[in-house]
């Protein structure tokens, strides 16, 4: 058969804008077929994943990890409606990805030709922006606007839907040519006025017992080591939530570590959120002050004034009346640093010694509390002792992945950041379970020379196995650790706390994961000893090929959740 050519075709269009705007992969499983064709045609590769969900995922997990927008595709009907859960925890994470989508041939809309559905009310609950293409003179418009709305303001996902028949149209004469690079993220860095700035470096200089909770934004603004400057400038003690993990060293003398949920006992915040709690001021800096990042919103002290910096206006002051620096992070931590030269920061430097030795404390009660199950020698395995061995090899460049619930829990309450700026990629935004492993591939696939582990669950890695196939034929070697404990852990809990009692579907058959990976082509091993979890890890990170560990862990271990802290000083 005649092999059709897409040169000269919108879809080949598009594809040439896709370059100029710096993509090098789309994530995608053939269609659109004319655009795949196009793309691949202009040497962008395809990642072909087995699930759009996933697929989505992956393409998150590539924006968090370059820098560059995500850039994922497919068909329309069904197809679609999978990209909706992944878009969700983009829009709620601030993570910008593009959706290439198919739709039917523009006479056929409202006619019920095969898989149509109206995309564009689909994609509206979980986008900053979808639009329709129906005139091929406006194609380059619009893929710009799309990469736009994706990289500006607060980052977050964009749906483009490409009727089957424009995508196979000529494209009309172009006018005058586009050539900006729209790919990176932010676009735009704003900063609030400098008399607003001035009266935030006066409340830090003044308050006697200010610290700083860094969110999420940091790490999508860059923002870490500006971020760091303020902290030890300053004199300022930082917090973060479970998403900015990261945003500074947790080996700083005044780091705090995560907090929100995460105080219940054997737990850092259990000994350190005394600190938030007499706070007279907080800097709040890319946060959305969820549920989990404040622990119910009970930690922000009422008495305590607020500084909000975030570059979504919407979200500061949503939860806490603040003073108002809306802006990108770094450029408007870069500001603030500015500005407090101008400020007498004696009583910061007065009492920083007594600061950095409570923090110290809090740190070794921490690591006395959780001594023994950290050290643990016992079968089934310790999750603590997994992080235990995992810590040693945060000294490398490597990728931290975890799925949500526990698995992001023990990464992000027991691992400890050594240097500002390392980001712990777990699906915070909506924390849907199966998005650990996908998220890893994309990681992978954005930075193919750095190592990256992930870790998951067996209830939430189950939504996502078929991609060990994706895996080993992208190439893309990761080393995943399944914590198999048999259960779905944060149900059975939570349900145990809530009603004593839990429902019958919280127990699995027995899976023997390591047999899955085998069936795939993918190197595996089942470990029931702890001794043998640090020459796994060893072979996975150090080995230049995929490996899943497979390792079985306690079913009654659970992380020090304040939901748990009750039944755990009962225990």
């Amino acid at each position: 058969m005649k092999e059709t050519s897409m040169m000269g075709t919108v879809a080949d269009r598009i594809a040439e804008a896709l370059g100029r705007h710096g993509v090098e992969m789309i994530f995608a499983q053939s269609l659109p077929s004319a655009l795949i064709l196009a793309a691949e045609a202009r040497g962008i590769r395809q990642i072909a994943y087995r699930q759009e969900n996933m697929g989505g995922a992956m393409a998150d997990g590539y924006a968090r990890s370059s820098g560059k927008v995500g850039v994922v595709a497919a068909q329309n009907g069904p197809a679609a409606t999978l990209l909706v859960p992944p878009f969700a925890e983009c829009l709620k994470a601030s993570i910008p990805v593009v959706a290439m989508v198919q739709d039917v041939e523009r006479d056929q809309t409202d006619r019920n030709a095969f898989q149509d559905f109206d995309q564009i009310a689909l994609f509206q609950s979980c986008t900053k922006w979808v639009r329709r293409v129906t005139v091929a003179e406006r194609v380059d418009d619009y893929v710009d606007a799309a990469f736009t709305a994706a990289t500006s303001g607060r980052p977050g996902p964009v749906a483009l839907l490409l009727p089957a028949d424009l995508l196979r149209s000529p494209t009309p004469v172009a006018g005058a040519p586009r050539i900006s690079n729209l790919g990176r993220w932010p676009l735009d860095r704003t900063r609030p006025s400098d008399h607003d700035l001035q009266t935030a470096a006066e409340r830090i200089a003044n308050a006697r017992s200010p610290v700083v909770l860094a969110g999420g934004g940091i790490h999508c603004a860059g923002a870490a080591e500006e971020l760091a400057r303020l902290q030890d400038e300053a004199g300022l003690p930082v917090f973060t939530t479970n998403m900015g993990k990261g945003a500074v060293s947790e080996f700083h003398p005044l780091s705090a570590g995560v907090l929100g949920s995460l105080v219940g006992p054997r737990s850092l915040g259990f000994y350190s959120h005394e600190l938030m709690s007499e706070a007279d001021l907080v800097v709040l800096v890319g946060t959305r002050t969820n549920q989990n990042g404040t622990d119910n919103w009970r930690q922000i002290p009422a008495k305590a004034s607020v500084i909000h910096i975030d570059i979504d206006p919407t979200e500061v002051g949503r939860n806490y009346e603040a003073l108002r620096l809306v802006g990108d992070a770094r450029e408007t931590l870069a500001a603030l640093r500015r500005s407090l030269e101008s400020c007498d920061l004696a009583l910061r430097r007065n009492l920083r010694a007594p600061l950095e030795e409570r923090i110290a404390s809090f740190w070794r009660h921490f690591d006395e509390a959780r001594h023994t199950q950290y050290a643990s020698v016992d079968s089934p395995i310790r999750p603590e002792r997994v992080m235990a061995e995992l810590q040693p090899w945060l000294q490398r460049d490597i990728a931290i992945v975890a799925d949500a619930s526990y698995s992001s829990m023990w990464i992000l309450g027991q691992l400890r950041a050594p240097r500002a700026g390392m980001r712990f990629i777990t699906p915070r935004g909506l924390a849907g379970l199966g998005w650990g492993f996908p998220l890893a591939l994309g990681a992978k696939a954005a930075e193919p020379q750095r190592p990256v582990v992930a870790v998951v669950g067996d209830g939430g890695f189950a939504h996502s196995w078929a991609e060990l196939e994706t895996m080993m034929r992208m190439r893309l070697p990761v080393t995943i650790i399944v914590l198999n404990n048999g259960i779905l852990g944060f149900q059975r809990d939570a349900e145990t706390v809530k009603f004593g009692q839990y429902t019958s579907a919280c127990h699995f058959a027995e899976v023997d994961h390591a047999a899955l990976a085998k069936a795939c082509g993918c190197p595996s091993i089942r470990i029931n000893d702890p001794a043998a979890i640090a020459a796994a890890l060893k072979r996975g990170i150090e080995g230049n090929e995929p490996l899943l560990i497979e390792v079985m862990t306690d079913p009654e271990a659970h992380p020090p959740l304040s939901l748990f802290a009750e039944m755990d000083r009962a225990a």
